[in-house]
């Protein structure tokens, strides 16, 4: 580390040690998180090469739309991110001479996360958000022939049904940009954004008359990819991670620190229907069927009313631990999955560190007794008879499940730096959210747009403003419809 790296370090290590970046007022608490943001650019985030495959610089004029397989979406080098290429990595793997099969992970899988008793979220989080698309390729696909398959080439719009549901094959499976191992609440939200980018051509057609067939559908990828990137900063991280510092921070990540008004302006200047329905019926073809009968509205206000699973040991579903898993091209594998025992196993094959080298790495102080990471003693007590005494041997998903979560968190610290990271690596790697969000690129109505939805509730009631304004109280699409608003705070967000 440089000095000045090693002093930032220090400082963080100092705030870590009270435990007390979470309960400082707003301002500080942002300075905290930048300063750890600052350390975890520089020391996690690792190139992975893959045989001969680098990128070189091109010219991004040459490339004013998102390309089928996403090459060309970072602003200096044409394949970072692309179908292909391999993940980074947030640190070496593991040094550690543990088994793959030390402890067995299905011994893990049974004794710490196979669910006794169902624990939900409250009105944090409901199923959906669980079921929340991340990035715009589940729509679009990650090649040419995704790309072909989900296009109707008229007016720029993607295929959907009369119903306002995914088309289907004639196999059953739905026609979109991934359909492996989808469930009907994933489906629906595909669904939900196919209608928004083909509303979008709408309006781009009705303003630009002269746009062709292929312009009106980059151009409306564009915007919704964006409007999909931007409500998952803004909107479902918010309630994920429900503290008024993250709310200041993950708008900064989109706004930048001098907030709306001034993006807006001058763009970048600095760089209860499944109540009783058994989850497997609501998987692949079956779950299309079912999703088919219910219909998208009742599906939508069924999932905003049932609040989600919890991240805590002894919670993971057991329907899980014997899944009819998919292929990429949707169609069921003749082998049922344990997903419990397969993500221990899978986390060690890749040798991704275990909790306590993983907290090293993340600069993080690790654990050194089983007290450190709970008070609870029934966990204390599974912890030991699983792993013994040794808490190096801890697996990185039984830790971040353990762990004690911070007030208003629905994720553990551990995992929350990891998105400290990540969360604005996703903004900052892709020209689209930065040197090329304007309106050269996006049409000056495409960019106002964007500008004006500020949440997913926003989109929701476009399309389907009846079922809004009956069903939905919430300030979030993404917490619990029948959940309080959130209550006015007059004090300034940074002064708080």
């Amino acid at each position: 580390m440089s000095f000045l790296d090693t002093l930032f370090f220090y400082v963080v290590y100092m705030v870590d040690k009270f435990e007390l970046w979470h309960r400082l007022p707003v301002l500080l608490g942002l300075a905290y998180l930048a300063l750890r943001r600052r350390l975890h650019q520089r020391y996690n985030l690792l190139h992975v090469h893959v045989g001969t495959m680098t990128g070189t610089k091109y010219d991004v004029d040459q490339y004013s739309h998102r390309t089928a397989d996403g090459k060309c979406n970072h602003p200096t080098d044409d394949i970072v991110g692309s179908q292909g290429t391999a993940f980074g990595r947030n640190m070496p793997p593991s040094t550690t001479n543990f088994g793959v099969l030390e402890p067995h992970p299905s011994v893990v899988a049974a004794k710490l996360l196979e669910r006794r008793k169902f624990v939900d979220c409250g009105k944090q989080f409901n199923m959906i958000a669980c079921s929340w698309l991340q990035d715009g390729s589940v729509i679009y696909g990650n090649d040419e022939a995704g790309m072909e398959k989900v296009r109707s080439y008229k007016d720029g719009k993607l295929k959907i049904s009369r119903d306002g549901l995914l088309e289907h094959d004639e196999k059953g499976i739905p026609v979109s940009g991934d359909v492996r191992n989808c469930w009907a609440g994933f489906s629906l939200l595909q669904a939900l954004f196919i209608k928004e980018h083909n509303v979008v051509c709408d309006m781009l057609k009705e303003h630009y008359p002269d746009l062709n067939d292929d312009k009106l559908y980059h151009h409306a990828r564009l915007i919704t990819s964006a409007t999909i990137a931007k409500i998952h900063t803004i909107d479902w991280t918010v309630e994920l991670l429900k503290t008024d510092t993250l709310l200041a921070a993950m708008r900064i990540n989109w706004y930048g620190l001098l907030g709306k008004k001034v993006k807006d302006s001058f763009g970048n200047i600095f760089g209860p229907e499944l109540s009783g329905v058994n989850m497997k019926d609501m998987i692949g073809k079956e779950g299309e069927k079912r999703l088919s009968k219910i219909g998208m509205e009742k599906m939508l206000v069924s999932m905003g009313y049932q609040s989600c699973g919890a991240i805590t040991l002894w919670n993971y579903p057991l329907w899980m631990r014997n899944l009819v898993a998919h292929d990429i091209n949707g169609e069921e594998r003749p082998d049922l999955v344990d997903m419990a025992s397969m993500e221990i196993y899978r986390d060690r094959e890749r040798k991704i560190p275990r909790y306590n080298e993983f907290r090293k790495n993340m600069l993080m102080i690790p654990i050194s007794k089983w007290d450190d990471l709970t008070d609870d003693e029934e966990v204390i007590e599974a912890l030991q008879e699983v792993y013994g005494d040794d808490v190096e041997k801890l697996d990185l998903l039984v830790g971040m499940h353990a762990e004690k979560k911070i007030k208003g968190f629905a994720i553990s610290e551990t995992a929350f730096f990891i998105f400290v990271l990540i969360a604005s690596r996703r903004l900052e790697a892709d020209r689209f959210f930065t040197t090329n969000f304007n309106s050269q690129t996006y049409t000056k109505e495409g960019l106002q747009w964007i500008n004006k939805i500020e949440s997913l509730k926003d989109v929701i009631d476009r399309h389907f403003p009846e079922m809004s304004k009956t069903w939905m109280r919430c300030s979030s699409a993404f917490s619990v419809w029948d959940s309080d608003t959130n209550a006015r705070n007059y004090v300034p967000l940074y002064l708080r």
